[in-house]
């Protein structure tokens, strides 16, 4: 009987570990993006910065850091737990 139920669960896990296998590479790619994205508006922040543009720096830094996997979501998980008590 579990040879059986072994049998049939095998195409199932299978399936469930090419799944995770194919989200952690999205997962992977998404986070490359995110960090190319955030290098790319704090360039932009610095140069409005010099260009004498502070209203267009602060908005830049701001969506840099709200880009940035590393940054913005532990941030958010925190505000967001602390907001729950």
């Amino acid at each position: 009987m579990r040879i059986i139920l072994k049998i049939i669960a095998a195409p199932f896990v299978l399936a469930l570990i090419l799944i995770v296998a194919v989200l952690t590479f999205l997962s992977c790619v998404a986070g490359a993006v995110c960090i190319v994205a955030c290098v790319g508006l704090s360039l932009l922040a610095i140069l409005c910065l010099l260009a004498g543009q502070t209203v267009g720096c602060i908005a830049m830094f701001v969506l840099a850091f709200l880009v940035y996997p590393l940054g913005s979501r532990p941030w958010a998980a925190g505000w967001w737990s602390a907001c729950m008590e």
